[in-house]
């Protein structure tokens, strides 16, 4: 039976203290396991505002109503209001999540100053945020994190060996390369290793292999506009051919607006075949195969603005 992981980013104090218990609801429902990754320091996400000088931000902006996903008072933390801090005042939907027997881990400490300057910071500015995030991780949850996926695919070589130095053993960090329409541009790319710092590192990365939803919606695919009625149509032609896959979603989104297109995804799916998993479960089932060692590369894909962590070829 192939795999489909999904792997649940909680970007925001509002996508963790709402979003996140409708999605226990919702997997619970459909009997679906998952990983949530979890932002444990202030949210800043009113500091996104500085993108508007980033290509292709604008053109994002238009096809998905940020204020109508994220609400007015989420884009002013930062700016106009104090950024809360998450970690302290949503531990018990965390904890939640976790005693609803879902995998959880590390998303990153503030997920705004993380995606914005993590490429261009040295090892001790990336060791110390790190180390942040992990020691809130274990003050939440009494344990130390079992993985990481990383705030907007943004990462540095310093951070991957970081992953070592705390003993996480798999990580979604990056993506694979996509073709326009959301197909894969390898057909080959998943699991692999990265070569960073001189060295091939231990943590395996399991690269979310799916565009997000966020990336569709409003753009104009082989002649159709990408909306809330054939979204999740789109998806699901791209995973039509059974073979394991990652996708990302996000608290914020398919935890609230978006809940019915990930109904939709949810129950076709099943209908498909695919075991609905965590990344633990991804991982156990790549047991002792040879892994590609790979090295960090960056790229763009359709629908997103910025370079990210992409899988090299």
């Amino acid at each position: 039976m192939p795999l489909l992981i999904l792997k649940i980013d909680a970007d925001t104090y509002r996508g963790t203290r709402e979003g996140v218990p409708n999605l226990v609801r919702q997997l619970q429902r459909h009997q679906a396991n998952a990983t949530f990754l979890f932002s444990l320091g202030p949210d800043h996400t009113g500091w996104a505002l500085k993108q508007v000088f980033r290509p292709g931000f604008f053109s994002k902006v238009s096809r998905t109503s940020v204020v109508e996903h994220y609400g007015i008072k989420t884009l002013m933390y930062g700016t106009l209001l104090p950024a809360p801090d998450i970690g302290k005042t949503c531990a018990a939907p965390m904890r939640a999540a976790r005693d609803a027997g879902f995998e959880c881990g590390i998303h990153t400490w503030d997920h705004r100053v993380w995606q914005d300057h993590v490429r261009q910071r040295g090892a001790e500015w990336t060791r110390e945020t790190m180390q942040r995030a992990y020691a809130r991780f274990h003050e939440i949850f009494g344990q130390a994190p079992v993985t990481h996926g990383a705030a907007g695919w943004q990462m540095n070589e310093y951070a991957f060996a970081q992953l070592d130095e705390f003993g996480i053993a798999y990580s979604s960090d990056g993506r694979a390369q996509l073709n326009e329409d959301g197909s894969l541009a390898d057909p080959n790319a998943g699991p692999h290793r990265l070569k960073a710092l001189g060295r091939p590192l231990s943590c395996v990365q399991l690269p979310t292999t799916l565009p997000t939803l966020d990336e569709l919606l409003g753009r104009t695919i082989n002649g159709q506009v990408i909306d809330a009625s054939n979204a999740a149509a789109m998806i699901l032609r791209l995973t039509a051919q059974p073979r394991d896959h990652v996708f990302t979603l996000h608290a914020e989104l398919e935890g609230q607006k978006l809940a019915p297109i990930f109904e939709q995804l949810l129950s076709g799916w099943r209908a498909q075949g695919y075991e609905l998993t965590s990344m633990g479960r991804y991982h156990e089932t790549l047991g002792d195969d040879v892994l590609p060692i790979l090295p960090v590369a960056w790229g763009e894909l359709p629908g997103r603005s910025g370079d990210m962590i992409l899988q090299a070829a």
